[in-house]
């Protein structure tokens, strides 16, 4: 009985402190738990810390230009009512030297009102000038943002020629924007035979692609120019030199974007500049290479900005 009564208080014993271990295991966990959210705390409160310093600071400063603006202004209403007290003496001065005046204080009266008319009229001419001055300014602006404008349209078009023409990249086929325009530049090995001016069937497809873009930009101006080398035309037939060549080249080109609908004909000009306008020297058959070539130029309307800068005075 004793030794049952024993094993029984062993038992009793054994399962108080195996709950009380889970208790101190909860219990440490908990706390912890309680460590790390102190310290997440600590470091929260340390950034606000930091934060409303900060703030004090630009607050200070805020402050500060706050304090200088008043004072100038507090300035400015100072002078300005002191100029007016002045006015006022200078009013009440003349009002008496008028009453009390003899004849030739009369005379200076009269004087000083012609003077003061001009002064008003100086004083107007200046309004009026300064008027003319805003208008002209906000024209300016106009005029900037419309250039601006202009400059992102031609960003664009040149972005969007670069892609549709992407296939045809080291095929003597360059697109680049410079000074307000964008220059599609084909190399003749691409377009032309030797001495021709009939276009292969893969510059014809770079030309297709070009007369897309542009019957999307009905507004752009362009300039088709046909260079060659200095090397003098020695065909036969209708043509009588490089100038005549790169003419009809340039005028073959022209008749392909006409070929698409969308394109504005009005909006196309053809120029042969022959060899008188090289890229590179032409000692080399590199530098030949090069300068035998179309360009297409092409030139955003400003008519809008010509007109506007007629009402800047």
């Amino acid at each position: 009985m004793i030794k049952r009564i024993s094993l029984g208080l062993l038992i009793v014993a054994l399962s108080t402190s195996c709950v009380s271990k889970k208790i101190f295991n909860d219990l440490e966990s908990k706390y912890a738990d309680l460590k790390k959210e102190n310290r997440s705390i600590s470091d929260e409160n340390a950034d606000l810390l930091k934060t409303k310093s900060q703030l004090e600071l630009e607050r200070d400063g805020l402050n500060k230009e706050l304090a200088k603006v008043k004072s100038e202004r507090e300035k400015l209403q100072a002078d300005y009512a002191a100029l007016n007290k002045k006015m006022d003496v200078l009013k009440d001065s003349y009002a008496a030297l008028e009453k009390n005046s003899s004849e030739s204080l009369k005379a200076n009266m009269a004087k000083n009102r012609e003077l003061l008319e001009q002064l008003g009229a100086k004083e107007k001419a200046l309004a009026l000038e300064q008027e003319q001055l805003n208008k002209n300014n906000q024209r300016l602006k106009e005029l900037e943002d419309m250039i601006a404008a202009k400059e992102a349209s031609m960003r664009k078009l040149k972005e969007t020629l670069s892609k549709a023409l992407n296939g045809f990249e080291g095929k003597g086929l360059t697109v680049e924007q410079k000074n307000g325009k964008v220059y599609v530049s084909m190399e003749n090995k691409l377009l032309f035979s030797s001495g021709s001016w009939a276009v292969g069937s893969e510059g014809k497809k770079a030309v297709v692609e070009v007369g897309k873009v542009l019957g999307d930009n009905p507004d752009i101006a362009v300039l088709i120019e046909g260079h060659t080398d200095d090397v003098p035309y020695g065909g036969s037939g209708p043509i009588a030199d490089n100038w005549d060549l790169s003419t009809k080249r340039a005028t073959a080109i022209v008749a392909i974007l006409g070929e698409n609908k969308l394109v504005n004909k009005q909006n196309l000009t053809a120029a042969g500049r022959g060899e008188f306008s090289p890229l590179a020297s032409n000692a080399s058959a590199e530098g030949k290479a090069k300068n035998r070539r179309i360009e297409i130029i092409l030139t955003p309307r400003l008519d809008e900005i010509a007109e506007m800068l007629k009402d800047i005075n």
